[in-house]
């Protein structure tokens, strides 16, 4: 399956994309974070976080950067949305520099299997709900893709943050089309 999903309830077509953190969104994060903190680079050791600027685990020994980042607000900024007490603040890793950004389209397969909450937004940006997502059940990509082309098939989804189950960190977003 590609980034593009068409999901098919009845004779509803519904198209999303999966998305990292914008590259324009990541040059402001590389001045000034979300919370006003300037850029701190560091090397991670032992590696495996995901890094949010190109949908995969750190290597051991690579150069990077942990920034807090609000992942509504320049969505909301975009559509005129506003959400309210849900505009949060968390910690992601990202490259110190710019990347070439996710290898591929479509729920990244470096960043699969674990737990994860697909947590639902409509276009206004209220919380619709949280699906949870790999505890008790596959969690492969394919897996991923096909929860994901189900919520999509309801209409009044706009938005869903995949965020990490132990920690509640935002992962990556699934984005309307």
């Amino acid at each position: 399956m590609t980034s593009t999903q068409t999901a098919t309830r009845g004779r509803t077509a519904t198209d999303y994309e999966i998305r990292a953190i914008p590259p324009d969104a990541l040059g402001e994060l590389r001045q000034r974070d979300d919370a006003g903190a300037p850029l701190r680079v560091m090397v991670d050791e032992e590696g495996g976080s995901p890094l949010r600027c190109c949908l995969r685990p750190i290597l051991p020994g690579e150069q990077v950067a942990l920034v807090s980042y609000a992942p509504l607000r320049r969505w909301a900024r975009a559509t005129g949305a506003d959400p309210g007490a849900y505009d949060e603040t968390g910690p992601v890793f990202i490259h110190p520099e710019p990347c070439p950004g996710p290898a591929s389209e479509g729920y990244p397969e470096a960043l699969a299997g674990a737990p994860r909450v697909f947590r639902c937004y409509a276009a206004d940006g209220r919380i619709l709900r949280g699906r949870l997502f790999g505890v008790g059940e596959p969690s492969d990509a394919s897996s991923a893709e096909a929860v994901l082309a189900g919520i999509f098939a309801e209409a009044a989804v706009a938005l869903v943050h995949i965020r990490a189950v132990e920690f509640g960190c935002f992962a990556f977003e699934a984005r309307r089309r």
